[in-house]
């Protein structure tokens, strides 16, 4: 474990020396996205502070590289009414603590140290994304890192598919999960330096459809001169075949929806796809829905293993949200008192997986609908501010992507609670976005102004 120490605390220097040889905003991207794509799957406990991992080393340095290399920029946050929901969310957790003091858990002092976890993982990508990419160029340039973040992964994915995944364990020792859960219908899904396949495949999923919207629309024609036709298709081929039945249903959707976009002129899936997630968590919380026929699609398409894999999940979910029901405002706090165990033995009796169900548990529906707000929000300003017959011009598609990404990623996180911290960056690029599409299309500033522009030829 040493050597993960060392590259973790290594990481501070290299993105200090990234600021100094990049511009701000490129080593802004570079240092999370690196961090986020190679380094370990493992923590550190520093006494007073969340364990230093790779998603709060590259807050730290980044955070650290702009305090020393550009310092202004930290003053140019100006609060608006849509980062609300991201306050609430960082500070719920001391309203958890002080309802469910009892003894030596809760209260102030752990409520202020669970409210810290939430602003490294959550509050400092969101602002570095606020401050950084809350314009066309900014979108752009976040849109093209995630994209090259793919394309880099996909060696290393198609290796592990081949080999089996051992990238993590080569380096640094061991296995970051469970090896069964890679062995999938006679191949390996590849999970190279990330926690979990799904949360690999999830990467590539969102990187082919980012590519493919930059292609399209001719927002990026080359990479080191190859064509984006040629690597855009790749990158979908590849997320397709990394083994995750979730990652891959969701590509279909994100591409689905792109079709519909750039055929129709209007976004109808897309809102589909936010007011899934809200009718999801509402059905399975108060137990209307059961999930059972979303259990036999399952069975019918995926087969007996996947059937069986979110039949298990459903299961738990009913058992974890009786227990959250309890304390609906603001949950139970920390130290696993949202958990269900069995009065005898003291046994566990419901894995928590799902993102949703654990915040219910945790943090209540005050909670529960901040997070929700904090991912859905910025699309839904998207669709409302940049009308999505011009979704397709070269400045608007790399939002459009993210637009579609977000909703997608929260769909996801119903089943698997998996933070990407790539993800809160572009959700707060995205937030301050939305207040700016009016100026842009009002100065004209390469953004059309036609009554209803037509998408581009391919970029061939």
């Amino acid at each position: 474990m040493l050597f993960c120490e060392l590259a973790l605390f290594a990481w501070v220097p290299t993105v200090l020396l990234m600021f100094a040889a990049l511009p701000p905003r490129r080593a802004v991207i570079t240092a999370f996205i690196g961090g986020w794509l190679f380094l370990p799957v493992f923590g550190i406990d520093i006494v007073g502070l969340p364990p230093f991992s790779k998603v709060s080393a590259s807050a730290y340095s980044v955070l650290l590289g702009v305090a020393i290399f550009d310092s202004g920029r930290l003053m140019s946050f100006r609060p608006r009414w849509f980062d609300l929901p991201i306050i609430v969310w960082c500070f719920t957790p001391l309203a958890s603590s002080i309802s469910n003091h009892i003894g030596d858990y809760g209260g102030v002092y752990d409520g202020l140290s669970a409210c810290l976890s939430e602003i490294v993982l959550w509050g400092i990508p969101y602002y570095l994304g606020r401050v950084y990419f809350s314009d066309w160029d900014g979108i752009r340039e976040l849109a093209i890192g995630v994209f090259i973040g793919g394309l880099i992964y996909m060696p290393f994915t198609w290796a592990e598919m081949r080999l089996s995944p051992q990238f993590h364990k080569w380096v640094y020792g061991f296995h970051q999960h469970s090896f069964v859960m890679t062995i999938r219908s006679g191949g390996w899904r590849p999970m190279v330096f990330m926690q979990h396949g799904i949360a690999c495949a999830m990467w590539m999923t969102a990187s082919a459809i980012v590519g493919v919207w930059l292609w399209t629309s001719g927002t990026l024609k080359h990479v080191l001169s190859i064509p984006t036709y040629v690597l855009a298709p790749l990158l979908v081929l590849t997320a397709a075949f990394c083994h995750s039945a979730g990652a891959l249903v969701l590509l279909v959707a994100g591409l689905g929806t792109y079709w519909w976009v750039r055929t129709f002129q209007n976004a109808l899936p897309l809102l589909a796809l936010i007011l899934f997630i809200p009718a999801y968590v509402t059905l399975r919380a108060s137990q209307a829905w059961t999930g059972e026929n979303l259990v036999e699609f399952a069975q019918s398409t995926f087969g007996e293993q996947r059937a069986e894999s979110l039949e298990f999940r459903l299961q738990a979910e009913n058992l974890l949200t009786q227990k959250a029901l309890q304390q609906p405002w603001f949950g139970w706090g920390r130290w696993n008192r949202n958990r269900v165990y069995d009065p005898d033995t003291g046994k566990d009796l419901a894995v928590t997986d799902g993102l949703w169900v654990i915040v219910l548990g945790t943090t209540g529906w005050v909670g529960l609908t901040a997070i929700m707000l904090v991912i859905l929000l910025p699309a839904v300003l998207y669709l409302s501010r940049c009308p999505p017959r011009w979704w397709m011009h070269p400045m608007a598609a790399p939002g459009a992507a993210f637009a579609l990404l977000l909703p997608l990623h929260m769909i996801d996180n119903l089943w698997n609670a998996m933070l990407n911290p790539i993800y809160v960056l572009l959700i707060g690029a995205m937030m301050g976005l939305g207040a700016k599409v009016r100026t842009a299309q009002a100065r004209q500033s390469g953004f059309p102004i036609v009554p209803r522009p037509m998408a581009p030829p391919l970029a061939v």
